[in-house]
């Protein structure tokens, strides 16, 4: 029964070991993804973080902000 619950959790650590150490160690040390120095390593791998949740844009700022348009 209790072999039942850890199911999941060790066919996730078995299928992708580095990855799932590396969440679990991000984790346990509530290392944020928009924080130095794992931000500026982010950016050096050329990987854009998805979310972040601390005001943080990751997105292109080519347009320059928001734009007014006009539909006829």
């Amino acid at each position: 029964m209790f072999l039942d619950e850890l199911t999941p959790f060790v066919q996730e650590l078995t299928a992708h070991p580095v990855a799932f150490l590396g969440g679990l160690a991000s984790g346990l040390l509530r290392l944020s993804l928009s924080d130095d120095p794992v931000k500026s390593w982010l950016q050096n791998q050329g990987v854009m973080p998805t979310g972040g949740g601390s005001g943080t844009t990751w997105g292109s700022d080519r347009n320059g902000g928001p734009q007014s348009i006009s539909i006829d």
